[in-house]
């Protein structure tokens, strides 16, 4: 078809190129994959190889003449010999610490076996160096060097892309890296060389001398394959993968050794050898540490002769080009002398790196005032040097470090993306190349400063990165993750100062500067690193630039999301409503721009899903949580299950389920979520920089269930979880706050189980750290005042230590205050300040303090409307306190009100809601007391059926059964007032003695529940006049007034029962015991419980009145007993009439 058939002067702007299905369309010419070469076909990485410019793609590692010359000739050995046997290792790993010179031993490796022209193919991994420090495009990589230095594997290369075309797409998901190595080299290798021997004679040889007899034979025995018998004839193919520790991709690594060594257990004679070095870490040693892999510990050759001799050849080299070591040698002889030279062997101690560093010190030059200026001044303090790279790199960064801008360039070295180039770096920080140029020179020991300015600023080791971003080595040199924020407003600034100038295409990088190139591929991967760390003005700052950008550019999709990412981080941060919403309709539009079949689909769905959760967690719409979670359902879809990020894809989908079930409380929510967490976990072994987060999700996840179904492996497990991510978080992690705040949490939730007072002190000892680390401008400050204002106030309740409620409503007051509208999190912060308030009121009785509380939870209502998914909570709360207020000042108002609340709240909590028994029992508990306002008889019966509701979700473990148990008891005693007979007390007393039994010792409720349960069967001797039933009342009395020392507020109540049931047992047994009994027990009532003037006082009188009269009778009374029924008496006709405590 033909869209400009039939017009006239038309002309395409901003033509892209695209690869669909085999064939290239590059501006409207079609280019068939059969016209490509290979390298064309598969887009292989060009610096990856051991032939790469190591000026401008590092590492720049080489052996010096002279030097390890044993242990590499020991390895090309290895990778030169005939296989020839089944069980000959087809791999060898070469493993060492940082600086042993695995790079320079692999470069000589592949350098040696190009001279002795055998085939050789390599990879050299490199951390933060674009798509050398990823896996995705090794397989192409290998496989497009291979059909060079072996051409016969080229057809079946092609071949392979011909079957199946996502071979040349490494981008994109649906097929396994095992898969791609396999297709792209393992097969088309195996295939040319069986082509290759084809003529081989049917006598039995070794693989080498099939090969030898073959190109012997005359030249028409020579088949097409000749090349490859030709270079297999001196050696086995060598594959070389140097420094596979600096690869990202962890998972995938493990997939890679799984897939070669699966390869050489099914053809155990191919000539094929694969040699790799790295560092020893966990995911590597695993699966290379087994019976099928040679391994050799590269500190097994690191001499003293060999560093010896290594700097002897720089010393003599440097010698020949240096006139100031010349002037020096001719007028006082050898430099360095053999005794420094042999004291600065002892002092490198084998590390190549240290020593290559070391030297570079010497011969280096400085522009600082006062410092050595020859090399002979340098050698002493070269000497001086603390043994190890630490002490090196910390000493080397020092004379730059009161230069200005130098913790920012240093910073940007070590967290760019990719590196760049001296006027990269300066115009991307906006600062002058030469003050670039000012911090670097004296750095040129650890940092590799080019000559020109089309060179990369790069690091002479991967370990000084290391060194740079992690705080307890580095120090005041730490390129703290914050430098992420700014390096993402630094890309901003200069994709704005791109785009005003209209240079090119604003997509295209070859039409950019360095820096602005570079921003239009990595704004993205700061914004994500830095995303928790944005401080207000800089969100602002963000979206300014982005804004302004999109005037220049309307509508270019990279911007928009930019633009949604950095407005969401706001939103976040104490943005608006409407920032909430700009940040969704943002993403939204975002996605538009990337189809099913665009590369970065995923990226989308996520930052949609994100910003749609957050939006739940601000206004509580249900929808976004549904929305959010097919999105993270979608972008699972997209990454199956060896893609690098299916685990962050695991973690999203379960993190808003976890959501979801705390709103709705639907089993197979949290259910799911844990099977996901789970899974994401095992998709990140130690030492992944993501194992910490997603231990805390899944101790999360178990934590939630716990509270659900009681299982206490769930919360043990949990606390496990949070121990091991806390480890992984050691100071100063900037998530250390996270994981002690967790751990704090679930430690609480296990003393609220069990009651051990050392788990709340530890929690209380975790949210203090978790608070110390997080300063007043910390984001999430807040959070951590709320956690250890929490653990107060339980261990409050536990003690009565007053100091420890009055802390934590500071704290919550200072949380509140972090927070004012429209904070996402005010409303946390109101209603937790008005539950500490309510507490208060309980110890103190201050009106002023419930009626704030009521004020409080009331704002908290006005920022959940409907459908907010925290309404009800907040409704309960306002209930709450406004009962509380109805007992204090029997304002009907209150009461009517707060029954409206229960009752609006429990329509919001549906079955399987896991707060609907609450909700219940609140509604059942104010009816009751409606009931016995007013006598409403419906009002009871309802309460009653209420009850029985909230009894049938609270199960045995449930912690909340035995209460419910009590309030159905209670409410049946008062519905049966009047009609009681046995069978009713029965179903009465089954309750109250089920809620005992639910509260063993030391349960705090358990004197309560024994008081409930004697009384029952008090009241069931009266009626039916049983003994047995009255000495069990006076037992469980006992027993509830043995729990309840003084002060306790129930002792009185207990002291009354147990008197009065020993009154009637002496009216049966006229035993003299239990009548003096009751008698000390009305006598302690009157002394310590109720004062003159209290209410019960009266009524206490004449019981005690009464006992020592029935005593007189019995005894011979004497003057003084007469003289204290008397003055009873008269206190009786005295004090008014009042309600009977019982």
């Amino acid at each position: 078809m033909n869209f400009l058939e039939g017009s006239r002067d038309a002309h395409v702007e901003h033509l892209n190129a695209y690869q669909v299905d085999g064939v290239a369309h590059f501006h409207g010419v079609q280019v068939r994959a059969e016209d490509m070469t290979v390298h064309e076909l598969l887009r292989p990485i060009d610096d990856a190889s051991h032939t790469r410019d190591r000026r401008r793609s590092p590492p720049d590692s080489a052996c010096a003449q002279g030097t390890r010359v044993e242990v590499v000739k020991k390895l090309t050995t290895w990778t030169a010999d005939d296989i020839s046997s089944a069980d000959e290792p087809h791999v060898l790993w070469v493993h060492g610490y940082a600086g042993s010179g695995k790079s320079a031993i692999s470069q000589e490796v592949c350098d040696t076996s190009e001279r002795q022209r055998r085939p050789v193919v390599s990879f050299f991994f490199f951390r933060n160096a674009g798509e050398r420090s990823k896996i995705r495009r090794l397989a192409t990589t290998l496989a497009s060097r291979m059909a060079v230095v072996i051409p016969e594997t080229e057809p079946f290369i092609r071949a392979a892309v011909r079957a199946n075309p996502a071979l040349r797409q490494p981008d994109q998901p649906g097929m396994s890296l095992r898969s791609r190595m396999h297709e792209l080299v393992y097969a088309p290798f195996k295939a040319a060389v069986e082509q290759g021997t084809r003529v081989t004679p049917p006598v039995k040889r070794s693989f080498r001398a099939s090969l030898r007899h073959l190109f012997n034979k005359p030249s028409e025995g020579v088949v097409r394959g000749a090349t490859t018998i030709a270079a297999l004839a001196r050696g086995p193919f060598l594959i070389v993968l140097d420094g596979l520790d600096e690869c990202d991709d962890k998972e995938e690594v493990q997939e890679l050794i799984d897939g070669m060594l699966t390869f050489f257990s099914e053809n155990p004679t191919i000539p094929l050898r694969v040699f790799i070095t790295s560092r020893v870490e966990e995911h590597i040693q695993s699966r290379l540490n087994v019976p099928g892999v040679r391994l050799d510990n590269l500190v097994d050759h690191c001499s003293d002769d060999d560093i010896a001799t290594f700097l002897d050849v720089l010393f003599e080299a440097e010698q020949g080009r240096n006139l100031v070591i010349q002037a020096y040698v001719r007028e006082h002889g050898e430099w360095p002398p053999a005794d420094d030279r042999r004291q600065l062997v002892r002092h490198i101690g084998g590390s190549f790196i240290f020593g290559s560093t070391v030297f570079k010190f010497i011969m280096g030059s400085t522009v600082e005032p006062g410092s050595p200026a020859t090399p002979m001044e340098r050698l002493p303090l070269a000497l001086k040097m603390n043994p190890g790279l630490d002490g090196l790199y910390a000493q080397t960064l020092e004379r730059s470090q009161h230069l200005p801008h130098f913790l920012s360039i240093i910073s940007a070295i070590a967290l760019l993306e990719v590196p760049l180039p001296m006027s990269g770096i300066a115009e991307l920080l906006g600062i002058n190349t030469y003050e670039i140029v000012n911090v670097l020179i004296n750095l040129q020991a650890i940092i590799q400063v080019p000559g020109t300015d089309d060179i990369p600023v790069t690091l002479f080791h991967t370990s000084l990165r290391d060194f740079l971003t992690t705080q307890t080595r580095s120090g005041p040199f730490f390129a703290h993750p914050r430098q992420h924020v700014l390096l993402f407003l630094c890309c901003l600034h200069c994709e704005h100062v791109h785009r005003r100038r209209g240079v090119g295409t604003p997509t295209d990088p070859i039409s950019r500067k360095p820096a602005a190139a570079y921003a239009l591929q990595y704004s993205e991967d700061h914004l994500r690193r830095g995303q928790h760390l944005f401080e207000s003005a800089e969100s602002i700052s963000a979206i300014q630039l982005c804004r302004e950008a999109l005037e220049l550019s309307p509508g270019a999709p990279e911007l928009i999301q930019l633009l949604a990412g950095v407005t969401l981080r706001h939103a976040t941060h104490g943005g608006t409503l409407m920032d909430f919403e700009e940040a969704v309709s943002l993403n939204r539009e975002a996605l538009k721009f990337r189809p099913l079949s665009h590369p970065d689909r995923c990226q989308s769905l996520r930052a949609l899903g994100d910003a749609l959760t957050v939006c739940y967690r601000r206004k509580g719409r249900k929808g976004d949580l549904d929305e959010a979670i097919a999105l993270y359902r979608e972008e699972l879809k997209l990454r199956p299950s060896l893609h690098p990020d299916r685990s962050q894809s695991l973690n999203n989908l379960g993190s808003a389920l976890w959501d979801r079930y705390r709103s709705t409380g639907t089993p197979a929510d949290i259910e799911e979520a844990i099977s996901l967490h789970r899974k994401a976990l095992k998709l990140r072994p130690p030492p992944h920089p993501d194992r910490s987060q997603l231990l805390d999700n899944l101790g999360l996840a178990l934590c939630e269930r716990y509270q659900r179904i009681r299982t206490a492996t769930d919360l043990e497990e949990a606390i496990s979880l949070h121990h091991e991510a806390l480890e992984l978080r050691p100071t100063p992690h900037p998530d250390r706050p996270e994981s002690l705040n967790e751990l704090g949490i679930a430690l609480h939730n296990r003393f609220e189980h069990t009651g051990t007072a050392i788990d709340l002190e530890g929690a209380i000892s975790l949210h203090r750290e978790a608070l110390e680390l997080q300063p007043s401008s910390h984001p999430y400050r807040s959070l951590s005042l709320h956690n250890l204002a929490t653990a107060l106030k339980t261990r409050y309740h536990r003690t009565e230590t007053v100091a420890d409620l009055e802390e934590a409503i500071l704290l919550y007051r200072e949380a509140l205050e972090l927070e004012p509208a429209p904070h996402p999190n005010r409303s946390l912060s109101l209603h937790n300040l008005a539950h500490a308030l309510r507490s208060s009121y309980s110890h103190i009785g201050t009106a002023a303090e419930l009626d704030e509380a009521i004020s409080l939870y009331r704002e908290t209502l006005k920022l959940t409307p409907f459908p907010h998914s925290s309404r009800s909570l907040a409704l309960n709360n306002l209930g709450y306190a406004l009962q509380e207020r109805y007992n204090r000042s029997r304002t009907v108002a209150d009461r009517e009100e707060a029954i409206s609340l229960y009752r609006e709240a429990l329509e919001l909590r549906p079955y399987p809601h896991p707060d609907r028994s609450l909700s219940l029992s609140n509604l059942a508990n104010a009816l009751h007391i409606r009931y016995e306002c007013t006598g409403t008889s419906r009002c009871l019966q309802e309460a009653i059926s209420l009850h029985r509701e909230a009894l049938e979700l609270r199960r045995s473990p449930h912690p909340d059964r035995s209460s419910t148990l009590t309030s159905l008891g209670l409410a049946l005693r008062d519905w049966y007032q009047g009609t009681e007979t046995e069978a009713t007390y029965e179903e009465v007393i089954s309750l109250f003695r089920e809620a005992v039994e639910l509260q063993p010792l030391p349960h705090p409720d358990r004197s309560t529940s024994l008081n409930n349960l004697g009384l029952s069967y008090w009241d069931r001797y009266k009626l039916s006049g049983t003994v047995a039933d009255l000495e069990q009342a006076i037992s469980l009395d006992r027993e509830a007034l043995d729990l309840q020392p003084s002060p306790h507020p129930d002792r009185a109540w207990s002291l009354r029962s147990l008197a009065m049931s020993l009154d009637l047992m002496y009216q049966i047994s006229h035993t003299l015991p239990h009548l003096q009994e009751a008698i000390l027990l009305c006598e302690e009532l009157l002394a310590s419980h109720y004062p003159v003037g209290h209410e019960y006082r009266r009524g206490t009188v004449i019981l005690l009145t009464s006992l020592l009269q029935k005593r007189s009778a019995r005894t011979q009374p004497t003057e003084e007993d007469d003289a204290y029924i008397a003055n009873l008496q008269e206190e009786v006709r005295q004090l008014p009439t009042s309600t009977s405590p019982t």
